[in-house]
């Protein structure tokens, strides 16, 4: 009995911890545009906060949900469908308020405490059900079990709602500080209402749901958002207008070129327009058309850097290498952006010519000073040195690269082989050695969990 019990708590206790565990395992989608948009459409926002906005990032992932989420650290994380589905950039301010209130709040760290309670409740309804088990009543003691089981994830589901409304009025005071309107929130959960009819959610009671309904988060919300001065403070145009770019080149990566084609025809002829074309051309091996739509882009705006960078690309993943390096080398020149650097340094060494190894040495080591968190750029670093014989930095590079990957083995492996080439004392052999200890450890750990 004793061990019937013991396997029925642990089964209870992960049910309710898995319900608090938030999915990581979508693809982050890295892009330079978008990267630079989000800092300057969130900075505001984070500073209302009262945090720091180089400390704070605001990624996105590929996902087509509309959603959201942080899971630890000052990140915050948005779903390409969320984007994709928002009208305005004021929308999107609305969501990421919100979930900058899940960071000040300290709600991921403070999701342990629901757990806490709820297994708590989880514990007593065990130990009474397996007394009175024992006294003779099974039936009772079974039932008792189950109401504390749910007893417990209702105790769960009613701490996560209360960190949902918590969150909803602290946006609500980071866009009021930074001057910015309510109506996007207001209008992005109405979009979320409406969803819930289609799934025919029930409107009249929120109990089991990790969230309030969205009905009764409008009307709190719209109490607080109407009166504000802020209520009627119009989107800056400008942002607007970058909204538009990154939604519509979003949806030309991440959508069946023939959707993007649909929704982005030809009669339309705006910048977003031509930009998700040209995506989607591209997507689907059109390397002409696509560069057509991007040189319309060009002629509209000659020195954009992110028009500049997409034609770099085509041309270069269509096998046009040399002629890549031109654009490419120019958006560099316009951002020092490090993920279009990596792009440059990729196109240089896809030349193939002895002469351009050492400018693509230079532009990746300048990117991975700005940005060590990039597989690609170590993996380039690596080809460079591999190529002019340094094979020890070339397997510190791929060290590097397999740690950031979590390939714990492969990186283990690098680390040591660049520690046979390296110095002793220098830079380089103490990263390498301090690669090697970590990764020797985390391997350690999944040998013992086998």
């Amino acid at each position: 009995m004793t061990a019937r019990l013991f396997r029925y708590l642990i089964l209870s206790l992960a049910a309710i911890a898995f319900t608090a565990r938030p999915a990581m395992a979508q693809q982050i989608l890295r892009d330079a545009e978008t990267e630079a948009f989000m800092a300057e459409m969130s900075g505001p926002l984070i500073k209302a906060a009262g945090m720091e906005p180089r400390n704070v990032q605001v990624m996105v992932i590929n996902d087509p949900e509309i959603n959201a989420f942080v899971a630890g650290g000052q990140y915050v994380w948005v779903h390409s469908g969320l984007i994709a589905q928002a009208d305005n950039v004021n929308q999107l301010q609305g969501v990421v308020a919100h979930e900058l209130g899940h960071i000040e709040g300290g709600h991921v760290i403070r999701s342990g405490e629901g757990i806490k309670e709820a297994t708590g409740v989880t514990l007593l309804s065990l130990v009474l059900g397996a007394a009175a088990i024992a006294a003779g009543g099974a039936e009772a003691g079974m039932g008792i079990m189950g109401l504390g089981q749910q007893a417990a994830m209702g105790r769960f589901l009613a701490f996560s709602r209360a960190q949902e409304s918590s969150a909803d009025l602290a946006g609500a005071r980071y866009l009021s500080t930074a001057h910015l309107s309510g109506k996007g929130s207001l209008e992005f959960f109405k979009k979320l209402q409406n969803q819930e009819y289609r799934l025919a959610i029930p409107q009249d009671n929120s109990y089991g749901r990790t969230h309030p309904l969205s009905g009764e988060r409008i009307q709190v919300l719209r109490e607080v958002y109407e009166p504000d001065p802020a209520w009627n403070n119009p989107p800056d145009p400008q942002l607007e207008a970058r909204f538009e770019r990154i939604k519509a080149k979003l949806i030309g990566f991440v959508s069946e070129p023939t959707q993007t084609l649909l929704k982005y025809p030809e009669s339309d002829q705006s910048i977003p327009a031509h930009y998700a074309r040209a995506y989607a051309w591209h997507k689907s091996a059109y390397p002409q058309k696509a560069l057509e739509e991007t040189d319309t882009l060009l002629a509209a705006q000659p020195h954009d850097p992110y028009f500049l960078e997409l034609k770099g690309q085509i041309l270069l993943e269509s096998g046009r290498p040399a002629e890549a390096i031109p654009p490419l080398r120019e958006a560099v020149q316009l951002t020092s952006q490090p993920l279009i650097a990596t792009l440059l340094g990729h196109a240089l060494i896809a030349t193939e010519d002895d002469a351009n190894f050492a400018e693509a040495e230079k532009v990746l080591r300048n990117a991975i000073a700005r940005d060590r968190e990039n597989p690609f750029a170590w993996y380039q670093l690596g080809v460079v040195y591999e190529h002019r014989g340094d094979t020890a930095r070339a397997a510190l590079a791929t060290a590097e690269r397999y740690s950031m990957m979590g390939q714990d083995a492969m990186a283990l492996r690098s680390a040591d082989a660049a520690m046979q080439g390296l110095k002793p004392g220098t830079v380089d052999y103490l990263r390498a050695q301090d690669i090697a200890m970590v990764s020797r450890a985390a391997v350690e750990q999944q040998r013992k969990r086998r």
